[in-house]
């Protein structure tokens, strides 16, 4: 039965009402106070308060501080008025239970309404990072598309200045195996030539009666040794050379990795990605180290340590659901069953957790000794000293100088013979 507050005091404005409500020793917090137009409610087990105003009231702007053992609401009123009282007097109960049921409906579509308010929010929010998103994708796909393009100029003047310089060069060559100068040679070079034309080669007979003479001597003119210079062969064709590299996750190279277990590495991952980005209703409102199994592992050792097994249980749950290849997780669950007297579901989460650690190695010999003893620990509660003993016997050949164990198992051979002798 509630014990009902009837202690309280109160004065008024025009505009607002001032209520000093004592707790009594209570201790209350927001989620103990509920307030509407015409109704406030302050729960504090087991103690009670419940009122229905003499006027409506803004329940958005009226304030409640809680502080030095009293409760001082500040409540504004909706019409200037002075009330003849707090509450509403002489009004019978179907009355009352109309407004406060009226109250409460009234709570729960404002809530209603705040959700979805939340909720368009948020869509909104996503939908303005996506669109500024790919406002910048399009700003930097088009700043390279630029880029591009000048380079593409770029080769385009270059390739050009290329094919009239190779112009000009045959062009040159042509003319000088006919043995005429272009007019467009510089002055220089058009000096240089007419004195070799002086000097070597008077006319075209002379030419060729020297270039005769010359034959069969050992010797050969300087203009033939130019004509063979300049036969150059053409510059080879451009082409693109595709290269294949061997695609690797891992930066270690394939001859010193092990593929097997990258791609079983991989394959968790892509699996925990995958639990984690599933529609969990749990995962919705929670940040983003909430979503680390690590992290929930973590507070639910805090919670078992301080005795507050059923949050650990909670935690635990969640965890499992992210990732449930971890075998501490199971282990630690079990601890928890086991306080809480869960004795079958501390046996399966301590079997879960022997068959995620295998194989035997000499890192989780500790994890696999829990676990036996664990197991066997909720066999013998349920009295099947049987099982209980082989789980013992078997954590005793991983750690045989664990004493505590030595024991345990020597009382358990003693309750077998003991219920042996009595059948």
């Amino acid at each position: 039965m509630p014990v009902w507050l009837r202690e309280h005091s109160w004065h008024q404005s025009l505009g607002a009402v001032y209520l000093s409500l004592p707790l009594r020793g209570a201790r209350a917090t927001a989620a103990n106070i509920f307030c509407s137009e015409r109704y406030l409610k302050v729960s504090i087990p087991p103690f009670l308060f419940e009122a229905i105003l003499y006027a409506p009231i803004d329940d958005t702007n009226s304030t409640a501080k809680i502080g030095n053992g009293s409760i001082f609401f500040t409540l504004y009123k909706k019409e200037p008025a002075m009330w003849d009282s707090l509450t509403l007097a002489n009004a019978d109960k179907e009355k009352l239970q109309y407004l406060r049921e009226n109250a409460v409906l009234k709570a729960h579509e404002k809530a209603k309404e705040e959700t979805e308010a939340k909720k368009i929010a948020k869509q909104e929010h996503k939908k303005y990072a996506l669109e500024a998103t790919m406002k910048v994708e399009e700003a930097e796909r088009k700043r390279i598309e630029d880029l591009k393009e000048k380079e593409r100029q770029k080769v385009a003047k270059e390739l050009e200045l290329w094919k009239n310089q190779q112009k000009d060069g045959d062009k040159y060559k042509s003319i000088h195996k006919k043995g005429e100068l272009p007019q467009e040679i510089e002055p220089s070079k058009e000096r240089k030539s007419e004195k070799m034309n002086k000097t070597r080669i008077p006319n075209e007979g002379t030419s060729k009666n020297r270039f005769k003479s010359t034959k069969g001597h050992g010797s050969c003119s300087i203009f033939s040794q130019n004509l063979k210079e300049e036969h150059l062969p053409a510059p080879r064709a451009a082409a693109t050379i595709k290269v294949n590299f061997t695609p690797r996750v891992f930066p270690t190279a394939l001859r010193e990795s092990r593929v097997a277990e990258e791609e079983e590495w991989l394959h968790k991952q892509a699996e925990a990605r995958r639990i984690i980005n599933s529609d969990l209703s749990e995962l919705e409102d929670l940040k983003e180290e909430e979503k680390n199994p690590d992290w929930l592992k973590d507070k639910g050792n805090k919670m078992f340590a301080m005795g507050d097994y059923l949050g650990a249980v909670n935690a635990y749950n969640l965890a499992v659901r992210l990732n449930n290849k971890l075998p501490l997780l199971y282990l630690n669950r079990a601890a928890c069953h086991l306080k809480l007297r869960n004795l079958h579901k501390a046996i399966e989460d301590s079997s879960k957790a022997l068959e995620l650690l295998t194989p035997p190695v000499p890192d989780n010999e500790k994890a696999r000794v829990k676990a036996h003893v664990r197991r066997g620990t909720a066999f013998c509660q349920l009295e099947l000293y049987t099982e209980g003993l082989q789980d013992y016997e078997a954590a005793l050949k991983i750690d045989p100088r664990n004493k505590n164990i030595e024991k345990d198992a020597e009382k358990i051979r003693h309750l077998i013979q003991g219920t042996m002798q009595s059948s």
